[in-house]
């Protein structure tokens, strides 16, 4: 029923807003635009090199976030020096570190996965940090009480009872990781869906543009629901939190 109206609404906007049919194109437009993308390969193509590139980007900034955050979040004098480093340089939007990326790898795939990787990278480990040091002290001292290894207070302990922390900072290293995956690759010359993007703001294209748009959110919920959202429900099942929500 929402979206059905909210595709009344973009076509009635298309047809009789300020914007002439050919800067807002009909949602009709736009769907030929995908099915046409899609039958000449290019859509899928773009689409594929789009997420190994996110996907190869996002496991790098997880394999690194996830350890240093418990890092800082556990030694004093790490948090002091790094972990501020970590806070200033988050506040950097991720574009900012195109030009770095260019002048250090050049025009190629390496230039734009170490932005995704800067992008995802300080989200991350900031949300871990964050989570670690909210464990309750009290979950340490009963471990250290019951005889687990000091391995263990790491992966029975503080990893498991900070993980709703850690997921919320895998969902926010996801989306960050997507906004700089679209600045990289409309300024780097090459496939994927910001290309695409740029192809059509070249081409005056907007059903091009609004087709790549709806793509890159379908994904963006496709994955929310299919992964982060699964892991979620069952973090909320292990903590008891199924019902909280109120209705």
């Amino acid at each position: 029923m929402f979206f059905g109206l909210l595709m009344a609404c973009w076509a009635t906007i298309s047809k009789y807003g300020h914007w002439e049919e050919a800067l807002f194109p009909s949602p009709m437009q736009v769907f030929r635009t995908i099915q046409r993308g899609i039958t000449d390969g290019s859509l899928p193509l773009s689409t594929a090199v789009s997420m190994k590139r996110m996907l190869i980007g996002y496991s790098i900034s997880m394999v690194i976030g996830l350890p240093l955050g418990i890092l800082l979040a556990r030694i004093e004098w790490l948090e002091d020096t790094v972990g501020s480093l970590v806070l200033g340089l988050q506040t950097l939007p991720s574009i900012c570190w195109l030009p770095l990326a260019l002048l250090w790898f050049g025009l190629n795939d390496t230039a734009i996965l170490f932005v995704v990787i800067m992008g995802a990278l300080l989200a991350i480990t900031v949300a871990v940090k964050d989570g670690v040091k909210n464990v309750p002290p009290g979950y340490l001292r009963a471990a250290r009480t019951m005889g687990v290894s000091p391995l263990g207070i790491y992966t029975q302990v503080l990893i498991p009872a900070s993980m709703p922390s850690i997921l919320t900072g895998a969902k926010l290293g996801w989306s960050f990781a997507w906004r700089a995956l679209m600045s990289g690759e409309l300024l780097v010359v090459g496939l994927g869906l910001g290309q695409q993007l740029e192809s059509g703001r070249d081409n005056a294209d907007m059903s091009q543009v609004l087709a790549v748009m709806l793509v890159i959110v379908a994904l963006g919920l496709f994955t929310d629901l299919a992964i982060f959202s699964a892991i979620e429900n069952r973090v909320r099942e292990r903590w008891g939190l199924t019902g909280a929500r109120q209705s």
